[in-house]
């Protein structure tokens, strides 16, 4: 069974995709809520996908992006966040993150997106 971390500081946002995603039968999830954890979080649990906001205490999403990437290049990490502007989401794409998906979304498009990367 496929393994996804959400790295999200708002609660709410992870239990949010949390549900989404255990429409689909996708359950095997661990959480992070900050972008240091959710460095952590992948090494220690090595999951297929992370879905990872940008704006979190800590480390911001993009520096987790780059850290996790150095420990495993082969990572597959979606960008989930409200911060949109056309520079961050180019910015995290040359970084390495495989999509990014704007705050806030609809269930069917992220669930879409992680299927076709889960796959």
């Amino acid at each position: 069974m496929s393994k996804i971390l959400i790295a999200d500081d708002a609660s709410f946002v992870r239990l949010m995709i949390r549900q989404i995603l255990a429409r689909k039968g996708l359950t095997n999830i661990v959480e992070a809520e900050n972008g240091l954890q959710a460095v952590e979080r992948f090494k220690s649990d090595e999951p297929d996908l992370t879905i990872m906001d940008i704006t979190m205490p800590e480390l911001d999403g993009l520096a987790a992006l780059t850290e996790i990437l150095i420990y495993n290049p082969l990572a597959r990490v979606i960008i989930c966040s409200a911060v949109a502007h056309e520079s961050m989401v180019i910015e995290a794409l040359k970084r390495g993150a495989l999509d990014f998906v704007i705050k806030p979304f609809r269930p069917d498009q992220l669930l879409r997106m992680v299927l076709k990367y889960l796959n």
